[in-house]
């Protein structure tokens, strides 16, 4: 990889794709950001926290985020350029999630909004009935400032991985609609003028059964506000995205879906946001090796630039490779994911696969953004762990990131069970298989059967030694399926 592919998203892009859907598009999008959105992006990491406008002067409950007005363009550039409004209009998540690779590479914090407000919109289209699309959905698709935004909220006080056992909001019928009682306590996007929540239905049995997902809009039919932020979250990053406690008390909320496996419904949205969470992680890790870079070429340590010393142009091949490889990886499972989207339960071996490949691409990508952002720091020694600089926040960022939507046991482990319940890895290996020696592909089938054949406590225990193996052989392949052209260094 040479200088601009390095140092431009678009260019990285252009590498790894045989071909880039709105290229023109997407760096009109990238110059935005290099004149415009990057001085925007620095401040709102420095301002930290946003504040919390609760009332208004007569004493009305108003729960304004406030943020300085700069902070909105920069928020509505991107759903402008089509971070939602372009999956529907050219029918793919592909087109979306490009425009998300660029904002990410420069603020993967704004990303987020952009990824609920499309995983709003995404079940609302596929399982709202035709009135609530009518009154809902023309508003998450507009191209302009007018645009609502979305947000997906799941996890309560007890944690989000479990939540058969966690979801303690419970949803009362009312005539048409529903009333929603209940804690969200990790509410990305609070203030968002619609969500989709996961409740459990009243008098549904216990565990993941019982759940259902619901659209809650900000505002009551009267007007007055829907639902309550108790506080925003003071986080090490991600600023540009306000997260808050969200407090429901009778809030009306309208069920999509029939009311039966709602957990299937939940899962699917989890499965756009881990998606897009693994296109972001990759486009941090790329300005993080961009970052390290630069700043390789400046500095002259023993009479030349440190890039030139072979243990670092060694680590800078190292990086470069492993970027691709999980390119690659996300890729693929944004590629299964916009094949399977339309599917509903119960699913297909295909759908089954994407799911496979969603866990590996989410557990791997966040772990090479964390330790690409931790040795880009120490590439720029002192100064990268300086606050001035951007560095130091890519490391910040990128913790978070690998939290997101699951952490990496979490995906470990639902791997596993997808593996074990649905033998997604014979599905996983005759997708390879065109491109797999029969030796390799035999092998790495004897290495899972030995896993699954251990007894319980140590499937589980040994369980992130096999998954490191089958994302690692599951990259590797699919780069050099789909990029065989390309070098796996830095020039």
């Amino acid at each position: 990889m040479n200088h601009e592919t390095i140092t431009s998203p678009t260019d990285f892009l252009s590498e790894m794709l045989p071909d880039v859907p709105n290229e023109k598009q997407l760096r009109d999008y990238q110059a935005w950001w290099q004149q415009t959105g990057l001085p925007i992006s620095e401040a709102v990491d420095r301002a930290g926290t946003p504040w919390l406008r609760m009332f208004d002067r007569q004493g009305t409950p108003i729960d304004e985020i406030c943020f300085a007005p700069e902070y909105w363009s920069m928020l509505y550039a991107g759903y402008e350029a089509g971070v939602v409004w372009r999956a529907f209009a050219e029918d793919s998540l592909i087109p979306a999630l490009l425009f998300d690779y660029i904002a990410a590479f420069y603020d993967i914090g704004v990303v987020c909004p952009y990824t609920v407000s499309l995983a709003t919109a995404l079940p609302l289209a596929k399982y709202g009935d035709a009135a609530l699309k009518e009154n809902f959905l023309p508003h998450l698709l507009c191209e302009d400032e007018s645009v609502w935004q979305g947000a997906t909220w799941m996890t309560e006080i007890k944690g989000g991985s479990d939540l058969g056992a966690n979801v303690e909001t419970v949803a009362r019928r009312d005539g048409d609609r529903w009333l929603l009682t209940g804690d969200k306590y990790f509410a990305s996007n609070a203030g968002a003028e619609l969500a989709v929540v996961a409740a459990r239905l009243d008098g549904a049995p216990d565990g993941v059964r019982g759940l259902g997902l619901f659209l809650l809009p900000r505002l009551r039919e009267d007007g007055t506000l829907n639902y309550h932020i108790r506080r925003l979250k003071d986080k090490i990053a991600t600023r540009s995205v306000p997260t808050g406690e969200v407090e429901l008390r009778n809030s009306e909320a309208y069920l999509l879906g029939e009311g039966q496996g709602g957990i299937y419904l939940i899962m699917e949205v989890l499965n756009i946001s881990r998606v897009a969470n693994s296109i972001g992680a990759v486009a941090l890790a790329q300005r993080a090796i961009s970052e390290a870079y630069t700043f390789a070429h400046e500095r002259v340590a023993f009479g030349k630039p440190i890039i030139e010393h072979p243990l670092m142009r060694q680590q800078f091949a190292q990086r470069a490779g492993d970027l691709q490889r999980a390119f690659a990886l996300a890729w693929e499972a944004l590629l299964l994911l916009d094949e399977v989207r339309h599917e509903t339960a119960p699913y297909s071996d295909r759908f089954h696969l994407c799911r496979l490949m969603i866990h590996l691409a989410k557990y791997w990508t966040a772990e090479v953004a964390v330790q690409t952002a931790k040795w880009a720091m120490e590439v720029n020694g002192g100064m990268g762990v300086l606050a001035e600089y951007h560095v130091e926040r890519l490391l910040r960022e990128a913790m978070i990131i690998d939290i997101w939507e699951g952490p990496p046991h979490r995906q470990i482990l639902d791997a596993l069970e997808v593996i074990e319940r649905k033998q997604a890895h014979k599905l996983l290996l005759d997708h390879l298989a065109p491109h797999v020696d029969e030796s390799d592909t035999l092998a790495m089938t004897a290495r899972i059967e030995t896993h699954l054949k251990l007894d319980s406590d140590d499937k589980e225990a040994q369980a992130q030694g096999l998954i490191d193996t089958i994302a690692e052989f599951t990259a590797r392949i699919l780069l050099r399926r789909a990029t065989p052209q390309v070098k796996h260094s830095i020039r």
